[in-house]
């Protein structure tokens, strides 16, 4: 468990995002047999985004343009990048934070590759906001996530329990001193985690030599279906990511000096779907502020590593029905396989 907020300049923030302009649509999905009318309904998704070209990778290039250009700030001056993913990046051996640093035209940036699950927004962050706290001086920070769930190594809407797929990238300009227009101002993010719980992503019996020597595509579902029975079945699982996700919150919201007394605008939620909402963070909110949940995911699904820098790019646009209102505080929740959990409270600048 671990508190990231230290003592130091305010941070900013100019979150953007990319996503393919390609979808597939939850209907199609449910005439093709890929998912059953059950699924469908606890999820309560319209569509998933899907690549058909970019890499995740380029992807998170075009999501670091975007997020550069609405900070106004040239890639030359970045001093730091920091990219985040969940799956394949395109190469087998290789650094995907490299080449989004080269591509991105941030020459100068020192690229750090971050990998935690779909926590991985939230630890970017988090080493971006140390960095920051650290070297104050040294330039803003650059974040960025991408992953592109693609056949046939994962299926995006049948490869899990309770969760659905979509390709696409997020960005962040972060960065101390005066802020640029329309930027949202860090006031707290604290994350934990639970590292006894690492097994649901994990095949017991034996560690493997190669990726997909196990199996074709990842399947989750098979590593969580041993998990469950070996931790006393859904429940006491469900009962524990409530508790985490409380506990997480409160932290921030203290930290944030909120003190869960309904100051919040919203709480905007992992992109998991209706049932999840409805059973682990609606009832773990709740127990903390009465701010309205929201979960963003109905025209995205779940972007791995993204959902933390998108629902912050909801709050900054403009033109979005989530936009924050100038002087209105947000809470966002994350939560990653491992597991590890972080809740970042902004303010509108």
């Amino acid at each position: 468990m671990s508190t990231d907020g230290a003592a130091g300049p305010a941070v900013w923030l100019v979150p953007a995002q990319w996503l393919p302009p390609t979808a597939e649509k939850t209907a199609d999905a449910l005439a093709a047999g890929r998912i059953t009318a059950e699924e469908a309904d606890a999820m309560g998704y319209e569509q998933l985004p899907v690549s058909d070209g970019p890499s995740a990778p380029e992807m998170a290039v075009r999501a670091a343009r975007r997020a550069l250009a609405r900070a106004g700030l040239p890639a030359e001056g970045i001093g730091a990048l920091w990219h985040a993913w969940t799956y394949y990046q395109g190469h087998d051996f290789w650094s995907p934070a490299h080449y989004v640093a080269a591509r991105t035209g941030a020459l100068d940036a020192v690229p750090t590759g971050v990998q935690q699950m779909c926590n991985g927004a939230g630890a970017a962050l988090r080493g971006a906001l140390h960095q920051l706290t650290a070297q104050p001086g040294g330039g803003p920070v650059l974040i960025t996530t991408a992953d592109r769930f693609a056949p046939p190594g994962f299926d995006r809407w049948h490869g899990d329990y309770g969760v659905w797929y979509g390709d696409g990238a997020t960005a962040a300009v972060a960065g101390t001193g005066a802020a640029p227009a329309g930027a949202l101002t860090l006031c707290a993010l604290v994350t934990r985690a639970a590292p006894e719980l690492e097994s649901a992503h994990r095949d017991t019996d034996a560690f493997h030599p190669a990726p997909h020597t196990r199996s074709a595509a990842v399947d989750v579902r098979r590593t969580k279906k041993a998990f469950l029975a070996a931790q006393g079945g859904r429940q006491a699982f469900l009962g524990r990511l409530r508790h985490e996700t409380t506990a997480v919150l409160a932290d921030a919201l203290a930290e944030a000096g909120q003190g869960g007394a309904g100051r919040l605008s919203s709480v905007l939620l992992p992109r998991l779907g209706r049932a999840t909402a409805r059973d682990v963070y609606g009832p773990a909110v709740a127990e903390v502020t009465d701010a309205p949940v929201a979960d963003l995911g109905e025209r995205t699904g779940h972007l791995g590593a993204g959902d933390l820098l998108s629902n912050l790019a909801a709050l900054a646009d403009d033109s979005g029905p989530h936009r924050l209102p100038p002087g209105g505080c947000a809470a966002v929740l994350s939560a990653g396989a491992g597991f590890t959990w972080s809740a970042a409270v902004v303010r509108r600048t």
